[in-house]
């Protein structure tokens, strides 16, 4: 079983914390996103993925042997392809033709998902969905009373669905979606000026192959900073492992309320963090109360109050300690 894991995107909704840090490395409890999504997604197998390819745009080194690292980490071959320009995610996944073999799962990075991944792998195709109140915003998925799918439709302003199209797919043969996509590029098929993955299911359904649909629990997005705090929040409550103080953060003085992830050599004191918090490797808390935030690597924060907050690696937030003479009846927001 091989993986295409398609982060070619500019995570543009996270800025600023994705200028210097793409939206898939990002931290979750301690994880990246595009870790965890690799995590989960393996549940659902026998043995790890043969290989993980990951298409991505203009990467620094060290962020590209991180990836690699986290491939291998996972018992998995890692590889890199790049998207060049942004053409639409069909041809995101085009980039990595070479590795399209046998059997595949694609799975986009911008998202994760809480749910029982296993599947029937004798299948020929499964696209992951799940109901949605407003479908306009997201590709969708019609099906008959068999669950076999019988249209694809991206983003329509008029109703289609209301099943959309959560970012995963399985091939059984992957060969054969590879000569469909190549077959998408080549003839220059787009739909709203792209090339999009539903076209190419359209072209596989039309040539035999029947998709069905999987269900997943719960979807959790990453691409906004509410959405990753949220995230946080739920991957902190159901993943096991992930509520973790290091061995090496130091706690003076300080209360952790769970569950958190504090990461290594982070130092808390005089503070209360939690719940939900996650604290990067090498950050500094100083008299403060953080609550369901996202502190990145080698933060530094003092006599701040913090809730659902974003701090990014390396940045520092420090308030003044106040003395006030507050009257009677007064108010101070």
């Amino acid at each position: 079983m091989r993986l295409i894991i398609p982060m070619a995107g500019r995570g543009s909704r996270l800025r600023p914390h994705t200028l210097t840090t793409p939206k898939p490395l990002v931290p979750i409890a301690g994880k990246p996103i595009v870790q965890w999504l690799i995590e989960i997604l393996s549940e659902g197998l026998e043995k790890p993925f043969d290989e993980i390819s990951f298409v991505v745009g203009d990467l620094n080194d060290e962020v590209k042997q991180q990836l690699l690292d986290i491939a291998e980490n996972n018992g998995s071959k890692g590889s890199i392809y790049y998207q060049d320009e942004p053409l639409g995610p069909a041809h995101a996944i085009f980039c990595a033709k070479a590795s399209i073999k046998g059997q595949c799962i694609v799975a986009f990075a911008d998202t994760l998902f809480i749910s029982d991944f296993s599947f029937d792998p004798k299948k020929e195709g499964i696209i992951w969905t799940q109901r949605v109140e407003d479908p306009s915003g997201f590709g969708v998925v019609k099906t008959n009373e068999k669950g076999i799918i019988t249209q694809f439709v991206e983003k329509s302003p008029v109703f289609v669905s209301d099943q959309a199209i959560v970012g995963i797919y399985y091939f059984r043969d992957g060969e054969r979606f590879a000569d469909k996509l190549d077959y998408l590029i080549k003839n220059d098929i787009r739909d709203k000026g792209e090339f999009q993955i539903t076209s190419v299911l359209d072209l596989m359904k039309e040539d035999g192959v029947r998709f069905s649909t999987a269900k997943i629990d719960e979807w959790l997005d990453c691409g906004n900073k509410e959405a990753i705090i949220s995230t946080t929040e739920r991957i902190l409550a159901t993943k096991p492992g992930s509520d973790v103080i290091e061995s090496d953060a130091i706690l003076i003085d300080s209360k952790i309320i769970h569950p958190c992830f504090i990461g290594k050599g982070a130092v808390i004191k005089n503070s209360v963090v939690g719940p939900f918090v996650t604290v990067g490797q090498g950050s500094i808390i100083i008299k403060s109360v953080v609550e369901k935030s996202v502190i990145q690597n080698d933060a530094r924060i003092k006599n701040v109050n913090l809730k659902n907050s974003m701090i990014g690696n390396h940045a520092e937030y420090k308030e003044k300690a106040r003395k006030i003479s507050l009257g009677d009846y007064s108010r101070f927001d």
